[in-house]
């Protein structure tokens, strides 16, 4: 037996589209490879262990106020901005890994001025994270939508030039009549 290099694959004519990488997958979720199957696993197991230690740190924090003795108010006023922040950062990032940045309207599209919102919210946003980890890579069905629509774009446009390759070629011009 001897040992050949695989051949490496054909490379794309110019202007193909090319897939856009996802954080944590690179572009393994095209071809859905072994390497895409051992990500899948790993990232709901890394999303959740950090949506624990936020919880942890968060709870260290609320503890922190409770220490200061200023009162059961202040202490649920904490808890509820906690918990909404957390619910609209969640919200929020689900709403990113389904649908995409572009989709985001209102409230929602708000990047600087929610900004410690979206921090405070951190575990929401987190957990909405691994949630979605387990269904699918995180951005995965936008990716694979926009990279569909672009190869089949681009499909049409070389379909159409295939037809009479010879009609537009250098040197020629339209006929005089």
């Amino acid at each position: 037996m001897t040992d050949h290099p695989a051949p490496a694959p054909a490379p794309e004519p110019a202007g193909a589209p090319e897939p856009e990488p996802i954080r944590w997958f690179g572009t393994s979720w095209v071809a859905r490879g072994g390497d895409y199957w051992t990500r899948r696993i790993l990232v709901p197991i890394g999303a959740l262990i950090a949506t624990a230690a936020g919880a942890f740190l968060v709870r260290l924090a609320v503890d922190g106020v409770r220490l200061s003795d200023n009162g059961g108010f202040v202490n649920g006023l904490l808890l509820a901005a906690i918990a909404i922040c957390s619910c609209l950062s969640g919200l929020r990032n689900w709403k990113l890994l389904t649908e995409g940045r572009d989709e985001l309207t209102g409230w929602m599209a708000e990047d600087k001025s929610l900004g410690v919102v979206w921090i405070v919210g951190g575990v929401g946003a987190l957990f909405a994270y691994f949630l979605r980890s387990l269904t699918e890579a995180p951005g995965e069905a936008v990716k694979r939508a926009g990279y569909e629509r672009a190869a089949a774009a681009y499909g049409r446009r070389r379909a159409v030039r295939s037809g009479r390759p010879d009609t537009r070629a250098p040197g020629r011009g339209r006929r005089k009549r």
